[in-house]
């Protein structure tokens, strides 16, 4: 996963955006098991998706995520995690060595913990079959008088820059379409926690044959209990290629600061 492992750095209120508040990314992506190691239910998540093969298949993710202040393109090699961000007021990216950025004076985020974020998000359930994952049967998800079945996904000690993280993947009974992510937050207090935040997968797209989303929504937790949606993001001009780029593609800017 370049990235699942790490932290999700991010701030509970994810909607505003503010890139100082979102997770880190791990520092290595891992490589994919194959499905027969996953439980049974999860291969059939993956396979309503698109399977695996399909996934590892493919070398180029791009998409832009719309927002008010205008849209935000961003290019990922799927298996270097290699990414280029491009914003309006900033430019970054991850050239598999150093990450970089190139801003004006609006810019506030960190490159280095945007870097790979929503590409974890977007790219769910796939994200989810790296090595060093353990999976456990958890008690089913229920919201609005439905009952979605679900894993917990936990990683062995020295997995990634914070194996304390923890995710949770909730799915259709009947179809095995991916409905709900659930996640911790960890980053600075380095133990694990019981609060978990939810984002909402039921607007699907096929891309070259993979299911991927148009949209993904954060809801509110109170106690405990998902309540009502919190903000949305949506995807356009996805596009999915069994072609690598150029690895110029991701090298830094002429202007470009390197981060640490």
């Amino acid at each position: 996963m370049k990235y699942l492992s790490l932290l999700i750095f991010i701030s509970i209120l994810f909607c505003t955006c503010d890139q100082s508040k979102i997770k880190a990314i791990p520092e290595a992506p891992q490589r994919v098991k194959k499905e027969k190691n996953f439980p049974q239910d999860l291969t059939k998540v993956f396979t309503n998706h698109g399977t695996l093969d399909k996934w590892n298949s493919m070398k180029t993710l791009s998409y832009e995520i719309v927002k008010k202040e205008g849209n935000e393109k961003q290019t990922i090699d799927i298996h270097s995690r290699a990414e280029k961000i491009e914003a309006s007021n900033f430019i970054s990216g991850f050239d598999g060595k150093e990450y970089w950025v190139e801003a004006d004076t609006s810019y506030d985020g960190n490159a280095k913990f945007y870097t790979n974020l929503m590409f974890y998000f977007y790219a769910m359930p796939f994200v989810l079959a790296d090595d060093g994952i353990v999976y456990t049967k958890v008690d089913p998800l229920d919201f609005e008088e439905k009952s979605y079945p679900g894993f917990r996904i936990s990683y062995n000690a020295g997995v990634g820059v914070s194996p304390e993280d923890e995710y949770f993947i909730y799915y259709d009974p009947m179809t095995f379409e991916m409905a709900w992510l659930g996640y911790t937050v960890t980053y600075f207090s380095g133990e694990k926690s019981k609060k978990i935040s939810y984002i909402r997968y039921d607007d699907w797209k096929q891309f070259n044959g993979i299911k991927l989303p148009n949209s993904l929504t954060w809801y509110k937790v109170e106690e405990g209990k998902i309540m009502e949606p919190r903000n949305t993001r949506e995807f356009i001009n996805v596009t999915l290629s069994d072609t690598a780029l150029p690895s110029t593609t991701f090298s830094k800017t002429p202007n470009a600061k390197v981060v640490e």
